[in-house]
């Protein structure tokens, strides 16, 4: 018996959002076996689609899945970066084999660059539509996933692709914790370092941790969560409370900085 492909489809729909709905139709309609999963991240951020297309394709991945992304903010790119506007649909394989087709724009491929086995502009129209990722996209996606070449075009460049930031708020989870765009291995200050974080203009006392330090209810802290594999990416957190309120609702893509003292 065949295993049904499972596509991640993470889009900057909104939560709740019919869009995804119609996109999870499209799919459906190509292929009545197809499992979807939907995750919204905050409008236009790349940063946030990034993050969780790294964590989605390299914590549990397995052969059949496929990542499919739209986060594609309306701007003009650089003729440098290869980019149009709008970004263009882009394949790439990882050295795990999973299969990931986004829009390369902003961040959306930074954050597993370095796993990548190769980089191809998708065969597919990027204008016609104002809903192309309804319209287009899913041809493309699910003809790769049954093997069509046809599809997969020319190479695109790695060097086209931003290097990961590393002093960003990329996501914001349901308890209130910020998720920073720093690796674990990027962290310079050793835990049990008591610091000052500022974000949101927001300044607070905190404290450096790992797994082996213990922190207080209502105390901050700045360490590994639970997202980023073997390199985690470190979190504010707030035992107990919510970071996100604690430091005056900071949005996505929001600058921090930690300094001890």
């Amino acid at each position: 018996m065949n295993k049904p492909l499972i596509i991640q489809l993470i889009a900057d729909y909104g939560v709740g959002d019919p869009a995804f709905a119609e996109v999870v139709q499209k799919l459906t309609y190509l292929d009545r076996k197809v499992v979807v999963n939907t995750v919204s991240v905050p409008k236009f951020s790349t940063v946030a689609t990034g993050m969780w297309i790294s964590q989605f394709a390299t914590v549990n991945a397995f052969p059949g899945l496929i990542i499919y992304s739209n986060t594609a903010p309306r701007i003009k790119m650089t003729e440098a970066n290869h980019q149009t506007l709008g970004g263009d649909f882009a394949y790439t394989r990882l050295n795990n084999g999973t299969v990931i087709l986004a829009v390369h724009t902003g961040y959306c491929f930074s954050f597993i660059k370095n796993q990548m086995v190769n980089f191809k502009r998708v065969n597919v129209a990027n204008s016609g539509s104002q809903f192309r990722s309804r319209d287009f996209y899913p041809d493309a996606v699910m003809g790769i996933a049954h093997g069509k070449k046809s599809f997969i075009g020319q190479d695109l460049p790695l060097i086209s692709i931003s290097k990961p930031p590393v002093n960003l708020i990329g996501f914001v989870d349901g308890y209130g914790n910020l998720k920073t765009t720093m690796r674990q291995s990027q962290c310079r200050i050793s835990a049990g370092t008591r610091v000052k974080i500022k974000v949101n203009r927001v300044v607070r006392e905190g404290v450096v941790a790992d797994h082996t330090y213990k922190v207080k209810d209502g105390k901050i802290s700045f360490a590994p969560g639970s997202t980023g594999g073997e390199n985690r990416f470190m979190e504010i957190w707030v035992r107990g409370e919510s970071a996100w309120e604690a430091f005056g609702k900071p949005k996505v893509e929001s600058e921090f900085e930690i300094k001890s003292y």
